[in-house]
């Protein structure tokens, strides 16, 4: 292997360690857990931002490995050098100086975080002040036209709630004595609303047509012919675009029971059986100004419970040679502290701590500064504890019951089932909207679009808008770069409030299949601060067991879809290796032939809207093309339930043909960039509902060759078994009849096409195949006596 090319796989496996996100104080410039007995300043919080760096050579890589540096996912090669991005305070940036790694370029900044959370808030409070009462419909046309090939009907309807794009109008008209009914589409143009509507082909003028809101304004109008003008170049009936702004999980769930209420017959929802920890935390304060001199106090209850109420102060008596003391009125702690002869305070923070400690227990716990032995004298000083969360008091802090829309006219498991879930990681903010605009696609195309409807009712579909909602409300309200859930495993000596931004699970890595636990890498066991941390176990978390919960509970999900961002990868199992590289069993080559077929539908399906190309280099098994992430969740369905499953990372880089570079997206992006991701990858996202109603449908046996076949060879041959489709090749070479536990034809190396058999003395090759829906070649069953399995005698002289 070239220099170069180890270079990167180092540092793609370091970033497979460092993982995604940051915390506002750098692993590698906070204070040590177990701080000495320096009297040094507390470590300001910073403000953070992510950059691209430049690595210029192996030895400022290998520095980066040293620091830990939290990386994206994002990791180009120009020239020979790494141009990494990175999520970064200003001294970590200073200190990469030193190393000759330097900033090429900031991509975002917690100023620009700001316009987006103001963004977003004032898409949410006009959507609010829309939706508050119900809306008024102006029909502005209700035409009929009949060309020289056929007879349309043609709406224009006004909604006064139609500048929020949730507001779905529907059409009701009969037609041969048949009532008809569609969804309109709504047209803005630079920003304004004009109106929604709809043109389609009718094979009987209707009289009149109804419209309904599902606001709950309705209006009537009689179809009158439309004369004497050119029709208007004919627009599909399908309709898209039903996100207009980022959506924290209360808006998600809320549109979620919307959508079932108003398609009862469609739609239910799923309520999983493990709540969330909640978007809630202790109340806290670090008290002093120096790490041997402070105190940590912490709240029993939780912050919206009465932690925020809790006060304490450290008070000179003003008296001399007086003695340690605390006292209690109600939430205000009151601790005198001890003084000398000349009336000056002596205790230290240790004493102080255990003063709290033995007197109030109840209500809070204290602890010196991140294990100090807080020798220190004590200042007077006045703390307010706060669980410091900025959300709404309409957010709730209460455990979060994470639900599934499930879509299908049968749902009761007859149907296969299609998985899509989204924000693991609760930065990636495009990530639900793809849920989302799914699902109302769905459901608001299925009374006149015929393919829609025939996947709806051949299909079980289980989106999951948000997986991780505590974490997402995190990043939306506190700390934009959350990538975790919210759950704090650190023990005492790394739960000051300093560290908040740094606590929580990687949910993606909490699964029991490859995990870290099992010694595979890119998660960490052992550091509760990493971005990628484990967990203290497998299944450690709620929101980890939901997911295994949906696919125990619903063994008819055969394919799945992980969405997160960014960077524009489309990726399957094997997700993960050992420290020897030796990755989980690979697919069949027959499974890996299926899968980039599939992959090849979804990835048309994306580039169709705006010409976005998920490039081959970042197309394929999650370690060949990013790095390796022990205990994702996609691995357990594939491993452990056998669901055909795949990961989006939506987000593909921009090429700027001006400077001729990729430029990154981010995973928060303006709400325009953001909009854009969200309808290419839900056209991917039914390009897969697709592949499963093909799926549903196949009953089409494959067929297999071996090439040569039977004769005789004067040396060694290598057989090789095509097949009609993508199918698994079962096969023996001692003369048995071939089963499921027999040899499997598999890829003959990474991203390599199917292996050959060699053949170097005579031997029998029995054979069958099995594609990816369960149909067996010439009905041979591997179970039964028969023997209609394909055999070729190689007969070597």
């Amino acid at each position: 292997m070239k220099k170069k090319q180890k270079w990167k796989r180092n540092l793609m496996i370091m970033t497979a360690i460092t993982g995604l996100g940051f915390s506002v104080l750098s692993p590698s410039l906070s204070m040590p857990t177990n701080a000495d007995e320096t009297d040094l300043p507390l470590p300001k919080e910073e403000s953070v931002s992510i950059v691209q760096l430049v690595v210029p050579n192996d030895k400022a890589k290998d520095k980066l490995l040293e620091l830990g540096i939290d990386l994206t996912h994002r990791i180009e090669e120009n020239n020979g050098q790494l141009e990494v991005d990175a999520v970064v305070t200003p001294s970590e940036i200073e200190m990469l100086k030193n190393y000759g790694i330097n900033v090429k370029e900031t991509l975002i900044t917690e100023n620009e975080w700001n316009a987006r959370v103001a963004e977003r808030q004032s898409a949410v409070q006009l959507q609010a002040s829309l939706a508050a009462t119900e809306d008024t419909l102006k029909v502005l046309r209700a035409n009929h036209f009949t060309n020289q090939s056929d007879t349309f009907l043609y709406l224009e309807v006004k909604s006064s709630a139609g500048a929020t794009a949730s507001t779905a109008l529907k059409a009701t008209w009969t037609e041969n004595g048949v009532e008809k009914s569609a969804t309109l589409s709504r047209l803005v143009d630079y920003g304004e609303y004009l109106y929604h509507y709809l043109m389609l082909p009718v094979t009987a003028i209707p009289e009149s047509v109804k419209i309904e809101s599902n606001l709950g304004g309705a209006a009537s109008s009689a179809v009158t012919e439309w004369l004497g003008k050119e029709p208007k170049k004919p627009k599909t009936n399908y309709v898209t675009d039903f996100v207009d702004h980022y959506m924290a999980p209360n808006e998600l769930y809320d549109r979620a029971e919307k959508l079932a209420k108003e398609f009862p017959k469609l739609v239910e929802i799923i309520k999983m059986p493990n709540k969330s920890n909640g978007y809630r935390r202790l109340a806290q304060a670090t008290i002093g100004s120096t790490t041997n001199t402070s105190v940590v106090v912490s709240s029993k209850a939780w912050g919206h419970e009465g932690g925020n109420d809790v006060s304490v102060e450290f008070m000179n008596p003003g008296t001399p040679n007086s003695p340690l003391k605390l006292t209690v009125d109600g939430k205000k702690i009151s601790v005198d502290l001890a003084t000398n002869a000349a009336g000056n305070p002596t205790s230290t923070a240790k004493q102080v701590v255990d003063v709290i400690n033995a007197n109030v227990s109840q209500l809070v716990t204290a602890t010196t500064y991140r294990g100090n032995s807080g020798a220190g004298v004590v200042s007077p000083v006045t703390a307010k504890l706060t669980d410091n969360l900025k959300a709404p008091a309409d957010v709730s802090r209460d455990p979060f019951t994470v639900k599934a829309i499930r879509i299908g006219k049968n749902r009761d498991g007859s149907k296969p089932g299609v998985l899509g879930y989204a924000q693991e990681h609760a930065r990636e903010w495009v990530t639900p909207l793809v849920t989302i605009e799914t699902a109302e696609r769905l459901l608001r195309n299925y009374d006149h679009d015929s393919e829609t409807k025939k996947l709806v009712d051949n299909l079980d579909i289980f989106l999951v808008p948000s997986v991780n909602p505590d974490g997402a409300n995190y990043s939306f309200y506190d700390f934009n770069n959350q990538r975790r859930n919210m759950t704090n495993h650190c023990g005492p000596t790394e739960s000051d409030p300093a560290y908040r931004n740094s606590w929580g699970v990687d949910l993606n890595r909490n699964h029991t299949v490859g995990s870290a636990f099992d010694g595979y890498i890119g998660a960490s066991t052992t550091n509760c601060r990493s971005d990628t941390y484990a967990g203290p176990s497998e299944n450690s978390e709620p929101e980890a067991r939901n997911l295994v919960w949906l696919a125990d509970k619903n063994p008819n999900i055969k394919f799945a879809m992980n969405i997160h961002s960014y960077g524009g990868y489309f990726m399957w199992s094997p997700g993960a290796y050992n420290a020897n590289r030796v990755t989980l069993p690979r697919p069949s080559a027959g499974e890996e032939s299926f899968y980039w077929a599939a992959s090849d539908i979804m990835l048309n399906d994306i580039q169709d809207h705006r010409g976005t190309v998920i490039l081959p280099s970042r197309t394929g098994p999650i370690p060949d093309v990013l790095y390796s992430a022990a205990g994702n969740s996609a691995d357990y369905l594939w491993y452990e339930k056998g669901i055909y499953a795949w990961n989006f990372e939506v987000g593909a880089d921009l090429w700027n043909k001006d400077t001729k570079r990729w430029q990154a997206v981010g995973f928060q992006p303006s709400f325009a960039e953001g909009h854009e991701e969200a309808m290419e990858f839900s056209n991917g996202l039914i390009g897969l509902i697709k592949i499963a109603y093909n799926y549903a449908k196949d009953h089409q046996k494959p067929s297999s060759k071996a090439t040569p076949g039977n004769g005789k060879y004067t040396g060694p041959v290598e057989v090789k078994i095509e097949t009609s489709e993508p199918a698994t090749v079962y096969y023996t070479l001692d003369g048995s009849r071939p089963t499921f536990q027999s040899a499997k034809i598999n890829l003959s190396g990474t991203r390599e096409f199917a292996e050959t058999i060699k053949i170097n003395k005579t031997a029998t090759i029995n054979y069958f195949a099995v594609d990816a829906a369960g149909n067996i070649e010439k009905n041979y069953n591997p179970l039964g006596n028969g023997e209609n399995y394909n055999s070729d005698t190689i007969t070597i002289k």
